[in-house]
């Protein structure tokens, strides 16, 4: 791959911008203004990432080493999924971001990395071809919903259960179409699917809630879904064809 292209060139954050990106609402300033900050950060994403489909986006810890199962897991499902044609998106970050990034540029995908702006600073990993920075989470997890293809979840911890969550809530309320979230890691999903099973006897989230929710292990289980799905769903939505890699 060339060098790193960097997307959504939006300029230096004030300390008002800055608690403004990750939620605090107790700030003297004009709302205009703050609208006008969403609306360029929006538009400088849409502009970055309109080329990358179509990719598949993965989730997982940014503190997971690289010893890690789920580094390790992260990696070799990556690449599957590049060699199939898809692209891979990420948070950007060290950890399982890494792995998914590291893996797609070895199976000769466009490794994306959309990268938040924080107090203490997330590097982005070496292995992003195409980065995109943003300073507010709910521009960024937009970019997420409006460009992936499926969603693959590692272990991780809130951020990773937040994107998860997000997409089966809209899901489950029909905001979006229907498309896969996968679950790797084996035991460590053990308590959620109890919880989840609990929602289901007590009629908080039907049957057909739980069926949007796919454990896995293989790389090639995971490609098979992905394939099927981008021959039926992303297909009707004119998605770009996959090209084998």
């Amino acid at each position: 791959m060339g060098p790193r292209v960097t997307g959504s060139p939006l300029g230096e954050n004030s300390a008002a911008e800055a608690l403004e990106g990750i939620g605090w609402t107790d700030l003297v300033g004009d709302d205009r203004a703050r609208v006008e900050r969403v609306s360029a950060e929006l538009g400088a994403g849409f502009a970055a990432l309109h080329d990358v489909e179509p990719p598949v986006a993965f989730f997982g810890s940014a503190r997971s080493n690289e010893s890690s199962a789920e580094y390790g897991a992260a990696r070799a499902v990556a690449p599957a999924v590049a060699r199939s044609g898809f692209n891979v998106i990420t948070g950007g970050g060290p950890g399982v971001m890494e792995a998914a990034n590291r893996g797609c540029r070895e199976g000769g995908g466009l490794s994306v990395g959309l990268n938040i702006r924080l107090p203490h600073e997330q590097h982005t990993n070496p292995y992003v071809d195409l980065e995109c920075s943003f300073r507010y989470f709910f521009v960024r997890k937009l970019m997420f919903v409006k460009y992936s293809c499926a969603f693959l979840i590692f272990p991780g911890g809130f951020g990773t259960i937040d994107e998860a969550f997000e997409a089966l809530t809209l899901l489950q309320t029909h905001k979006i179409p229907h498309f896969p979230v996968l679950l790797f890691g084996g035991e460590f999903w053990d308590g959620l699917a109890r919880q989840l099973a609990t929602l289901e006897e007590r009629a908080m989230i039907t049957p057909e809630d739980m069926e949007r929710i796919r454990r896995v292990e293989d790389p090639d289980d995971a490609v098979t879904v992905l394939r099927h799905c981008h021959a039926s769903l992303c297909a009707e939505l004119h998605k770009p064809p996959l090209r084998e890699r």
